[in-house]
């Protein structure tokens, strides 16, 4: 199993920072001429910002998903499956050998 974060943060600034240090900055390139700029999300964009924020405060790890296990695994009672073992190395195997594939006929 392959677990790709593909939520990319800005900088190294959580995002609410990063609105706020934008919009510090407005001003001082407006200069002179003392025009004033807009700029307006759309309601996905607000909606896509929302769903960022609620997957960086999602944790990668299931804790009483794990707790659940080692007591399992204590008790004996945990069974590994090992068909699904095997059957996941194997996908894991043909998806490096496809792309280990892939990039040599790039190069």
């Amino acid at each position: 199993m392959k677990i790709d974060n593909s939520v990319k943060a800005t900088g190294n600034l959580p995002s609410g920072e990063a609105r706020t240090r934008s919009a510090k900055e407005t001003p001082k390139a407006q200069g002179a001429s003392g025009g004033s700029e807009r700029v307006e999300l759309s309601s996905l964009s607000a909606r896509l910002q929302q769903a960022e924020e609620a997957i960086a405060n999602t944790p990668v790890v299931d804790s009483a998903k794990v707790d659940e296990i080692k007591q399992a695994m204590s008790q004996g009672r945990f069974k590994v499956d090992t068909d699904k073992v095997a059957d996941g190395l194997i996908d894991s195997v043909r998806q490096m050998l496809t792309a280990q594939q892939g990039q040599a006929s790039r190069a």
